[in-house]
C-alpha cells in the first residue's frame, strides 16, 4: 500500500509544470462524469476489484463538489460506497491534478458503515471534452459498530467526460 501511495505522489509531481498554464474561467467544465476500474485493498489483506464512478460540479476553476460511488467484489462478497465532498483542482490546458475529501457510507455483508476517503489523482486531456484519469488514489476509513478500519486503500483509473 505504501508503494502505491509513493507512485501516486510521483505521478502527481510529474504534472507540476503543466499547472503553470491555468485555464480561463470560461474554459472550466461545469460538470465532470468519471467511470472506471478500481482496485481496493482492505484491512486484513483482502484485495478486491470493481468499479468507481463520480459526478462533480465545478463552482470555480479550482473548487468543486463531487458525488462518488463504487463497488468492490471478491469471492461473492461486495462493498459499495457512496460518498460526497469537496474537490480542489489545479487545472491547466492538458493536465488536472486534484485532491478530495469524501464522506458518506458503505454497505456490504449485511452491515452499514460510515465511510471517508481522502486522496486525489491526475486527469490528462485526450480530446476536447474527454480526459483519461491516469490515477486516483484514496485512503479509505470505515466506522461501524464501534470499530474503525483505517488500513484500506483504493486506486482507480478510467475515462472522464467534461460538460
Amino acid at each position: 500500500m505504501r508503494k502505491l501511495m509513493i507512485i501516486a505522489l510521483f505521478l502527481s509531481l510529474l504534472t507540476l509544470p503543466a499547472v503553470a498554464q491555468p485555464l480561463s474561467v470560461r474554459d472550466v467544465p461545469k460538470a465532470e462524469v468519471f467511470g472506471g476500474y478500481q482496485y481496493t485493498h482492505f484491512e486484513g489483506g483482502v484485495e478486491a476489484n470493481g468499479w468507481n464512478a463520480s459526478v462533480a460540479g465545478n463552482i470555480s476553476r479550482w473548487f468543486g463538489v463531487a458525488a462518488d460511488f463504487s463497488g468492490a467484489y471478491k469471492s461473492g462478497e461486495h462493498v459499495h460506497t457512496y460518498m460526497f465532498g469537496p474537490v480542489f483542482s489545479a487545472r491547466s490546458d492538458k493536465v488536472t491534478p486534484f485532491a478530495h475529501a469524501l464522506f458518506g457510507g458503505a454497505s456490504g455483508g449485511g452491515t452499514n458503515a460510515f465511510a471517508m476517503a481522502f486522496g486525489g489523482g491526475v486527469d490528462v486531456k485526450v480530446a476536447d471534452r474527454v480526459a483519461f484519469r491516469v490515477i486516483q488514489g484514496d485512503w479509505l476509513v470505515f466506522r461501524s459498530e464501534g470499530y474503525t478500519s483505517k488500513k484500506n486503500a483504493r486506486v482507480s483509473t478510467g475515462i472522464v467526460f467534461r460538460f
